[in-house]
């Protein structure tokens, strides 16, 4: 959070007209840090967006065992912000309400609490016996809300793309994916000298005013 909200206090005093934008989970809006960083959002207007991509669960948790809103988004109306509730596995209603977002950020509005709504399909980490949830709950959202199912299907309707375009897009995707692993493979290790490349300015270069 303290990341994107420094990235859009330097965008402002440089004059720019980029967004930070900060991804987090629904559990994470429970942490001090988070509180922090929107109040100094909001009460200096810096152009960030704050996506909360709410998955219904926080590690084995569900969501509203733990948070006392309905929605994220209504923890916005404390800071006097725009609070905005999406379904996140709807591609196109994402970018309407990521569009808004960016253009208000980048007209001095400030920012924007963006909650879109999905559903976790895999376990929190590898080897989740994920038994907080069954099989069945899984396999019901992952075959009726699945989005990139649902873009599909919303493209092929507006006539936007044909499935023989999907079938070229799968076949490049693969053919890069093959490439990039194979680059990989035959790409050495790095050395032990490049460890702390890239870490600190060089040359005593001053970062102010730069």
């Amino acid at each position: 959070f303290n990341l994107a909200v420094g990235a859009a206090l330097a965008a402002k005093l440089r004059g720019s007209d980029q967004v930070a934008v900060c991804f987090f989970g629904d559990g994470a809006s429970n942490r001090g840090t988070f509180h922090e960083a929107i109040n100094m959002a909001a009460a200096w207007k810096l152009p960030v967006v704050f996506v909360c991509e709410n998955n219904q669960w926080a590690s084995t948790t569900p969501y509203r065992t733990t948070t006392s809103v309905e929605n994220i988004a209504d923890r916005a109306i404390g800071y006097g912000i725009p609070g905005v509730v999406v379904n996140g596995n709807d591609v196109f209603a994402v970018y309407e309400a990521a569009r808004a977002a960016v253009q208000r950020a980048r007209s001095g509005g400030g920012p924007t609490l963006l909650e879109a709504k999905t559903y976790r399909i895999k376990g929190h980490f590898v080897g989740d016996p994920e038994l907080y949830r069954t099989r069945e709950e899984v396999q019901e959202r992952f075959e009726n809300d699945d989005p990139l199912k649902n873009f599909r299907q919303q493209v092929l309707a507006a006539n936007q793309l044909t499935e023989k375009d999907f079938a070229d897009i799968e076949t490049q995707v693969k053919e890069e994916l093959a490439a990039a692993l194979a680059y990989a493979k035959e790409s050495p290790f790095p050395g032990p000298e490049e460890l702390f490349q890239d870490l600190y300015v060089e040359g005593g270069e001053a970062l102010c005013g730069k």
